[in-house]
């Protein structure tokens, strides 16, 4: 369903994605992979689950997890490069881990437990996905043009005083990099979230106390 001002289910490419393996997941040392694709606008596994033993990233995250069983943006940053996530594309900064973590972290402990971990890879899967889907001479950046041709494939409708104001952040010599891709991807999901759980007639409309406005936007 779209929601008028905001699109549809955001992050997720309404296009579908392209065939072929990538290359740069997440190694699952028990077997499988982790999720591939976008999350549809849902949390998947997010709440009441318990990690299962034969999970295929129980494995992986065990081990990269602190003794506190959860997850930093240093061990994120760690993670994300080791496992070359990023492939020849610019590897993620530590700011963008610690907005990664912010966009699931329901309970604001600045960490990630095992099913944030699994839900962020299922959407990093999907925004790579739909980044090579425009980066088409893989110069690990994408143009203006086809920042915008993405963020409407992921169901985002913005104005073109929007669209100016995302470029203009999110650029760098009048390319957008992967890094700043997904940043602008985390800020986005993050952002329409917290709108829609305010916009409770669905018109596009959202009321916000001044306090509640600065949390939503310091949170990201």
């Amino acid at each position: 369903m779209a929601f008028p001002g905001y699109g549809g289910m955001p992050g997720m490419p309404q296009q579908g994605m392209p065939g072929g393996q990538m290359g740069g997941h997440i190694p699952c040392p028990m077997g499988g992979a982790p999720p591939h694709g976008g999350y549809g606008g849902g949390y998947p596994g997010a709440y009441g689950a318990s990690p299962a033993a034969n999970d295929p990233m129980w494995g992986y995250f065990t081990a990269i997890a602190g003794q506190d069983g959860e997850v930093d943006a240093d061990e994120l940053q760690r993670c994300l490069t080791q496992s070359g996530f990023s492939g020849n594309y610019t590897p993620f900064s530590l700011d963008t881990c610690r907005i990664m973590i912010a966009m699931l972290d329901r309970d604001y402990t600045g960490k990630m437990g095992f099913n944030e971990f699994k839900e962020l890879f299922a959407a990093l899967n999907g925004w790579k996905q739909n980044f090579m889907m425009f980066d088409h001479d893989r110069s690990g950046t994408v143009e203006p043009h086809e920042m915008n041709q993405a963020i409407n494939a992921m169901g985002y409708r913005v104005s073109p005083n929007a669209l100016n104001i995302i470029i203009k952040r999110y650029s760098k010599g009048g390319r957008i990099c992967f890094d700043d891709y997904v940043a602008c991807c985390v800020k986005l999901r993050s952002l329409t979230d917290h709108f829609k759980r305010r916009d409770t007639m669905q018109q596009g409309t959202a009321t916000f106390q001044y306090d509640d406005f600065i949390q939503c936007a310091m949170s990201i």
